[in-house]
């Protein structure tokens, strides 16, 4: 391309690995990064502002054409810690849950949860910035992110999304992938793959860099979110496409 790419990423704690590298220079001649919450950043990947993306991948069946791109994305195999439904009372007594406005794909895997894993069907709300405060009695909320980690010393109980995923389909679950909506040259993915690398080969440098204490960086970076887009990550995404798009596959 004769321009420079434009990437968008979300500026969450859970990307600093992957975007560290581009922050410390690294191809900066070949892309513009902008950053944002998910559903932003799949708003500007589905409008052509942007040519790739770390978004959702609930984004995948608006796009006219999609490409994963690079081996890395935000995933897990178990508990992922940062996506959660938080309530002050036990499952089967949640009347209503508040949505996060910030991710589709967090969205879409809590309504297969509520209707195939829990079979329970509270009223669910599109929610605005600041429901968090609301989370009480029998009204549940689903929240992501650096979010979830504050929202865990206010409400008594939470289920965690990538937890229930696996113990449902014995599968790991992708939250986002890097998602371009046309061909990107292969040097450039190449280069993109080794940019995404280096944050996880200096997680020292990022933890420092990223001066927090609400959560232990280290087990969130090594045990809770793996980065790796591999295989069994493929299979999980692919069952989760199916069942959140079934005319689509």
């Amino acid at each position: 391309m004769e321009r420079k790419i434009r990437v968008g990423a979300v500026s969450y704690l859970n990307t600093k690995p992957l975007i560290y590298g581009f922050e410390q220079g690294m191809m900066a001649d070949e892309m513009e990064l902008v950053l944002d919450y998910p559903a932003q950043v799949a708003s500007m990947l589905i409008d052509d502002r942007i040519d790739l993306g770390l978004v959702p991948v609930a984004t995948i069946p608006s796009l006219a054409e999609y490409h994963i791109v690079s081996d890395y994305g935000i995933c897990c195999d178990g508990e992922v810690a940062s996506v959660c439904l938080f309530s002050d009372v036990p499952l089967n007594h949640i009347s209503s849950i508040f949505l996060d406005y910030q991710s589709k794909s967090s969205v879409a895997l809590l309504k297969l949860l509520l209707r195939d894993h829990w079979k329970i069907s509270p009223v669910l709300v599109h929610a605005t910035e600041g429901y968090e405060q609301q989370i009480s009695r029998g009204a549940a909320g689903l929240v992501i992110g650096d979010r979830a980690f504050e929202q865990y010393k206010h409400s008594a109980f939470s289920y965690d999304l990538g937890l229930a995923w696996k113990e449902m389909t014995g599968l790991p679950f992708v939250f986002a992938a890097w998602i371009s909506n046309k061909k990107l040259p292969d040097s450039f993915v190449q280069l993109f793959n080794k940019a995404n690398q280096f944050g996880l080969d200096h997680l020292p440098e990022v933890i420092s860099k990223a001066n927090y204490s609400n959560f232990d960086l280290q087990a969130y970076y090594t045990r809770y979110i793996d980065y790796r887009f591999d295989e069994e990550k493929r299979k999980g995404l692919e069952l989760f496409l199916k069942l959140i798009n079934p005319a689509a596959v």
